[in-house]
């Protein structure tokens, strides 16, 4: 994993513990805070989205270098980039059909 996923992953790790209510020390869990930073949900959302968007950018430039014939791109380079994007693509599809699963749940719910 790259720096910028490994970090997402934490941030969700960090988020799911919280909701799930155990919130007692770290000390007591033996988890060690992976970001101090505080922000939130909607700035940490925005930052997974612009990171799939860099990593399709890259996979269109690739492409569109070995279509030209640039001989300092590889087809495995090309491929594998291309992989990586549909999977982060994908990713994102799962994530956004959880929240909407999870907004008409919430909405379906009586007061």
């Amino acid at each position: 994993m790259d720096i910028k996923t490994n970090s997402l992953y934490a941030q969700m790790q960090n988020m799911q513990l919280e909701a799930m209510g155990n919130r007692m020390s770290n000390v007591e869990n033996n988890i060690t805070p992976v970001n101090q930073s505080t922000s939130d949900f909607g700035s940490m959302l925005k930052q997974a989205v612009n990171a799939v968007n860099d990593v399709q950018h890259e996979a269109k430039d690739k492409r569109n270098a070995f279509e030209m014939g640039d001989r300092s791109v590889t087809l495995a380079d090309t491929m594998v980039t291309a992989a990586k994007a549909s999977i982060a693509f994908d990713a994102t599809v799962q994530v956004r059909n959880k929240f909407v699963e999870a907004y008409k749940e919430i909405m379906s719910m009586q007061v």
